[in-house]
């Protein structure tokens, strides 16, 4: 499909003409030969252009005027239609509106899309545009289905009409024989005049002549009776124009009703939209607020989870840096080992050391008392043995030089081992110190509502440190007063004081850690059964939430429905009421007819017979007479036919009152279906909204109560006592 366009002022791809694209679709059911056709327009108008604006001109400027004159062609047809006054629509004027006259007022359903723009320089298309669409807004069709109806169906309808007509026909027999009585004079009983109800009961009789008792006149008239005619007649002519302007103003009257109906409706229609508006609203707020507590329950859920996030990491942490607390401590102790293992090599060295010292001493005062003796007595001796001992004796000497050397070099690495093995211990009170703060921070973590308690306990475990340090003091002090055997006692002794304290809190160290473990691990089996319950939960709001919509689309049409059947129930009860209105209008019409007929049957058979007995020796009457007789046989004729219509009206409206009787109790009994049906959902909705409340709030208590036994079981896990402590008192 391709549409010429062209560049003007306003539009770079303008459009220069309209497009119509007709889809023709037909239905045929094989079993039943069944046939439904159906027409769908697809039109996209070109927009309508003032020259001063776009500056067309040539070829363009005839393609403006062509697409101007077929949209205000299009324009007068759905004014036209909008006010529904009009008899005349004038869809020739444009070959567009000839082509769509089917979608604009037939047996058609028509959509229009308006593209306006929003700017100021636009002003008046834009306006007259929105005009156009509101009035194409008020036009109403009548819809009915295109079926195309089978030979068999076709035979089936002529069938049932051909019975209809043969019922007619006997109603009309009856009807003109009861007439014919009523002329002559004779009075029908009320059980042999012809009712509606047994109208169809009746049975077809012999074909009478409607008027076979006037005798033709055959005499004159004279003047008076011709002026008594003439007066007649005029009065007949007057009660007519009375009754034109009876019908007239009925006629006023029902145009009147018909717009009071119409206004009615209008106001109803918007009554209810103002009470869906405000359900909707209503509703909206009611979901709204539903959101927002599923809002708050998920952040309570998450912060939940994402707290016991944060203290399962930080438990992990403090596990790793204990770990490497435990690892540096492991170090320190080998190496404290170590250096006492050399510290006890280098002692049984020294004593080895010194008893060798003391040993060659006593051995040297031996050979110069020796010596001594020797040079007293044994003056002698040549001078030669004399320097050979002195050399021996610088021998000895050098050698016990170097033995004191090396005792001096032993006695600083012993000084140099103790002050490592200090250090060691200061680095062991260090690490001890950090292992007792990190149980701490973890257990002002996992117990906040104790932490006084644990600032006690921490503030007794520093006293018992600066203790312990105190004691140590005084002890070094002690040391360095006492010899270097009692030192060595009294290390030993420091030694198995401290590798029973490091025991003791490795021990308690240990009990910690598994118990932390098993903290850990059902902090992990919560966390997992807090994700599945959390998983299940929000299955079962997606659940709850797809239902509730699901319920709300289904009120909704459900309120839809009530309100459109509670509008027909409206209107068909304000046309029964007018129907019972217009029956009795057409009855007392029917009355006044009636009567009128009577009255003038009698004066008219009365006249003639006066006329037959004046006039029976002449042998025909005159031309004026008998037209003037054939005028009231004529006038006659027309009143018994408004006569049969009337009745046949009538018939026909009292035939169609028990229908709409039933289609009001079927009506009203839907109505009550629907309204116990939405009753039911409503409470439906309740209940679920109650179960889903009750269920998150079970959830929280659950949660609450998995808090609180969590900080009780924390709670009963005791601090450490300080150890090492009473062996420190002790001493």
């Amino acid at each position: 499909l391709h549409t010429e366009d062209d560049g003007i002022h306003m539009n770079e791809h303008s459009s220069r003409s309209h497009s119509i694209f007709l889809i023709n679709i037909k239905q045929e059911n094989v079993e039943t030969e069944k046939k439904l056709s159906g027409k769908l327009y697809l039109v996209d108008l070109a927009g309508s252009e003032k020259v001063s604006k776009t500056g067309a001109e040539g070829a363009v400027l005839d393609e403006a005027k062509n697409i101007n004159k077929s949209l205000s062609a299009l324009g007068n047809v759905i004014s036209a239609l909008a006010e529904g006054t009009k008899t005349h629509v004038p869809y020739r004027d444009s070959k567009m509106t000839r082509i769509l006259q089917d979608s604009l007022g037939g047996n058609c359903r028509t959509t229009i899309v308006i593209c306006c723009s929003p700017s100021v320089f636009n002003e008046a298309e834009t306006k007259s545009t929105l005009m156009f669409g509101q009035r194409a807004k008020t036009i109403k069709n009548t819809v009915s289905v295109n079926l195309e109806l089978t030979a068999e169906e076709w035979k089936k309808k002529y069938e049932k009409e051909k019975e209809k007509n043969k019922t007619l026909k006997n109603v009309i027999q009856h009807l003109e024989v009861e007439l014919n009585r009523w002329r002559n004079g004779e009075a029908v009983p009320e059980d042999e005049q012809i009712s509606a109800k047994d109208q169809k009961t009746l049975e077809p009789c012999d074909n009478t002549p409607i008027i076979d008792n006037i005798v033709p006149v055959v005499s004159g008239i004279s003047v008076e009776e011709k002026e008594k005619y003439d007066e007649e007649i005029s009065s007949l002519y007057r009660q007519l124009d009375d009754k034109d302007d009876e019908i007239n103003q009925q006629s006023q009257l029902a145009e009147k009703l018909k717009q009071q109906m119409l206004d009615q409706d209008e106001l109803l229609q918007e009554e209810t939209m103002r009470r869906i508006q405000e359900e909707l609203t209503r509703l909206q707020i009611e979901n709204e607020a539903a959101k927002d507590e599923v809002k708050e329950v998920l952040q309570a859920l998450e912060e939940l989870a994402v707290n016991y996030d944060q203290k399962s990491q930080e438990v992990e942490d403090k596990t790793r840096a204990n770990e490497q607390l435990t690892d540096e401590l492991a170090q320190k102790t080998t190496t404290l080992t170590t250096t006492q293992r050399e510290l006890n090599q280098l002692q049984e060295l020294s004593n080895h050391q010194k008893k060798r010292a003391t040993e060659i001493l006593n051995l040297l005062l031996k050979d110069l008392a020796e010596i001594g003796g020797i040079i007293g007595t044994n003056d002698v001796k040549t001078v030669s043995h004399l320097e050979e001992e002195f050399t021996m004796a610088r021998l000895y000497i050098s050698k016990m030089k170097s033995e004191v050397k090396s005792l001096m070099d032993s006695n600083r690495k012993m000084n140099a081992s103790e002050r490592e093995l200090a250090a060691c211990q200061l680095l062991i009170s260090q690490h001890e110190a950090k292992i007792k703060s990190l149980t701490d921070y973890m257990q002002n973590m996992e117990q906040k509502r104790r932490q006084l308690e644990e600032s006690q306990d921490s503030l007794s475990e520093e006293l018992a440190k600066l203790r312990a340090q105190e004691k140590m003091h005084e002890v070094s002090f002690q040391d360095k007063e006492k010899e270097h055997l009692t030192r060595l006692q009294d290390a030993e002794e420091m030694k198995k004081a401290l590798e029973q304290q490091m025991e003791s809190h490795r021990e308690a160290h240990h009990k910690q850690l598994s118990r932390l473990r098993d903290e850990i691990e059902e902090k992990q089996k919560i966390i997992d059964e807090i994700r599945d319950l959390n998983q299940k939960l929000q299955l079962e709001q997606e659940k709850l939430s797809s239902d509730y919509n699901k319920l709300k689309i289904e009120d909704q049409e459900r309120e839809m429905k009530l309100e459109k059947l509670l509008l027909l129930n409206d209107k068909r009860e304000q046309a029964r009421e007018d129907l019972k209105g217009l029956e009795e209008t057409v009855s007392r019409e029917l009355q006044t007819l009636h009567n009128l007929r009577k009255l003038f049957v009698q004066d008219l058979t009365a006249r003639v017979k006066k006329s037959v007995e004046l006039d029976s020796d002449d042998g025909g009457g005159s031309a004026a007479q008998k037209q003037k007789i054939s005028f009231l046989e004529n006038n006659l004729e027309q009143l018994t036919k408004v006569h049969k219509q009337l009745v046949r009206d009538n018939a026909d409206l009292r035939c169609e009152l028990p229908k709409l009787e039933k289609r009001l109790r079927a009506t009203a009994e839907r109505v009550k279906a629907l309204e116990s049906a939405l009753k039911e959902a409503k409470e439906n909705a309740m209940r679920d909204r109650k179960r889903y409340q009750q269920e998150v709030d079970r959830i929280k208590e659950a949660v609450r109560a998995k808090n609180m036994a969590r900080r009780a079981h924390s709670a009963q896990i005791g601090t450490c006592p300080p150890t090492g402590t009473g062996a420190l008192t002790k001493r």
